[in-house]
């Protein structure tokens, strides 16, 4: 017996300092390799971050804000914060010794307070300035730059390593990003055709000249900029053969372009007279990438159609003006996943061809309520009532604006090569978005200018331009920042328990609204019985009655009670029995295990003779 208990003492001696020696090893030469079993990988880095981190040749100080004294007792953010931790690190292995990570704790008063304030750290009120929470990112490499991230919002943790790895691309490539935009369109400001005047600049253009270095071509220029690191094309319509050749080969190049294209362009103040005829977009480019462009049709919406003023002065919804809101905006998209609006005039659609080889994700789309109408009879059309009145409504959604991604045919791939150039007729890394409505970029849909002593001050209603500055602040990045998308968020949570949750409630309202029915009508049969006048003596019946109406009332009240109680109950009950099976049963289960394996290794050992 006493040989027993001392073997059995001898195995688990032995897995013990096994087991502690591997955590030694793992700590000490084995922190930089790891195996991620998750689903979808939510502890690793998609293969766009790899590359940005081990792209890194400068060193780049990360300094991570967090509140550790401030924040006790929030498990919630201070597991997020260990999850930040964790994404930061898995950079830091990446960088190959360039990357730097520091955690700092901010305290009141303290030096890492001022800097946390000198880097525009966000400090979150949580009622006093002593109990201010910092969790943010500052970054700064060997030039003195700075980016930061000023808060990490769990709510956006799928978005949390684009954002890291955006900082991290921003600093590695200070440089202002070279947009060329091509266009015919008066958007720097010029001369109104109808009074002569000069009119400002379009309030999205004066937004991109403060974030790219802009070079602005007409439709009549040869060739691109050399120096292009992103293109806009809004709204083209003459360009001309060179011009078509030259942003041909630059998407061929793996360029990055955003074309703003039109089934009728009514922001013109031309097409708003009805002297131009249909004002729609036009690039072939499209067609031969394997995109089909409608600019024949506009679209309708019922759904989302936005109220104008009709002639009478009255209030009406134009079917062919559409208000999208976050039902028909892509959530997952890093363009577009904070938008909340985005209004546009006489969309196009667009869909991928038959034997197209490129992605599509979709970005924009219409309701299900929708029809198409003839571009020309769109534009003809003064009265928005008549949208209405032959409207058909469809049953699927139409595409308004999507990215595409992947192989596509040069538009070029059976021309002769211009003399001294050579043609690339094939790319497997196109970049393209397309918005198939070029008024979403007009000031009067998504923004009110004032003048406020002496100073033009923009208010914006929509989200037009922040759509727009998303996706060109996207393509300006690096194939490998573009390639990420939204991910897999840390929190898994119990479906079972949800789904419980769900019943107990549905439960709940169907029991509190039968007794709640109850208890009004006990109420309004004591009210009939309650005489007004104080001096009129009730029967011994009249009391009897009232005080069972009075009893009745304090139990269904009670019932109420119990009810909400119950709510919690089955769900509560879940998660102790999950408790138990997380701490005293897998425990448990691992140490019979173990004395298995200790009884067989046991009777497998040679007898040796005394």
């Amino acid at each position: 017996m006493l040989k027993t208990i001392f073997f059995n003492i001898i195995i688990f001696g032995l897995l013990g300092a096994l087991f502690l020696g591997a955590m030694v090893f793992n700590n000490m030469y084995a922190n930089s390799v790891g195996i991620d079993l998750t689903e979808r990988k939510i502890y690793s880095l998609s293969k766009g971050s790899q590359k940005i981190a081990a792209d890194t040749k400068a060193p780049i100080t990360l300094q991570l804000f967090f509140s550790e004294s401030n924040s006790t007792g929030m498990t919630a953010l201070r597991d997020y914060k260990a999850r930040v931790q964790s994404l930061l690190q898995e950079y830091v292995k990446l960088g190959k010794g360039n990357i730097h990570l520091e955690i700092i704790d901010p305290e009141p008063f303290s030096e890492a307070q001022d800097s946390a304030a000198a880097f525009g750290l966000t400090a979150a009120s949580t009622g006093s300035f002593q109990n201010t929470i910092y969790f943010g990112l500052a970054g700064t490499n060997n030039l003195g730059d700075t980016m930061v991230i000023g808060f990490f919002d769990p709510s956006k943790e799928a978005f949390l390593e684009y954002d890291i790895s955006t900082l991290l691309y921003s600093l590695n490539e200070p440089e202002i990003a070279k947009l060329t935009i091509v266009t015919d369109l008066e958007i720097a400001g010029g001369e109104n055709p109808l009074n002569g005047k000069t009119t400002a600049a379009f309030v999205l253009y004066q937004q991109l000249e403060k974030m790219f270095d802009i070079t602005l071509i007409s439709s009549s220029t040869k060739s691109l900029p050399g120096n292009t690191d992103v293109l806009l094309l809004w709204h083209p319509q003459n360009i001309n053969e060179a011009l078509l050749f030259s942003i041909d080969q630059f998407l061929m190049r793996q360029g990055r372009a955003l074309a703003l294209v039109d089934a009728h362009y009514e922001s013109d103040l031309m097409a708003q007279m009805g002297s131009v005829g249909v004002n729609s977009s036009f690039l072939p480019l499209l067609a031969s990438y394997g995109i089909k462009f409608d600019n024949e049709n506009v679209v309708l919406d019922a759904l989302t159609g936005l109220e104008v003023r009709n002639p009478a002065g009255g209030l009406i919804r134009h079917l062919g003006f559409l208000g999208l809101t976050r039902e028909q905006i892509n959530p997952n998209d890093i363009t577009t996943t904070d938008l909340d609006s985005i209004n546009g005039a006489s969309f196009g659609t667009l869909s991928l061809g038959s034997n197209s080889l490129l992605s599509q994700t979709v970005l924009l789309s219409s309701s299900a309520a929708n029809d198409l109408m003839p571009a020309q009879r769109y534009m003809a059309t003064r009265n928005p009532a008549v949208f209405a009145e032959n409207f058909t409504k469809g049953d699927e959604a139409f595409i308004l604006a999507a990215r595409y991604s992947g192989s596509a045919v040069s538009h070029f791939a059976d021309a002769q090569a211009p003399d001294g150039e050579n043609i690339i007729r094939r790319t497997n890394s196109l970049n393209l978005v397309v918005i198939a409505d070029a008024d979403i970029a007009a000031d009067r849909f998504w923004v009110q200018s004032s003048n406020f002593f002496g100073q033009m001050v923009s208010t914006p209603f929509a989200n037009n331009g922040d759509f727009i500055i998303n996706t060109l602040e996207n393509l300006s990045g690096s194939d490998g920042l573009i390639g990420i998308r939204s991910r897999a968020t840390f929190d898994r949570p119990f479906t079972r328990v949800q789904a419980i949750r769900l019943i107990a409630e549905e439960n709940f309202r169907a029991q509190e609204k039968r007794l709640q029915k109850q208890l009004e009508q006990t109420e309004k049969a004591l009210a009939q019985l309650q005489i007004p006048d104080s001096n009129v003596a009730l029967s011994a019946e009249q009391e009897a009655t009232i005080n069972g109406f009075t009893e009745q009332r304090m139990a269904i009240r009670k019932s109420l009670r119990e009810v909400q109680f119950q709510l919690q109950r089955d769900i509560e009950a879940l998660g102790d029995i999950l408790k138990l099976i997380n701490i005293v049963l897998a425990p448990v289960v691992l140490v019979l295990l173990l004395l298995l394996i200790a009884k067989v290794c046991r009777k497998r050992a040679p007898k040796t003779s005394v």
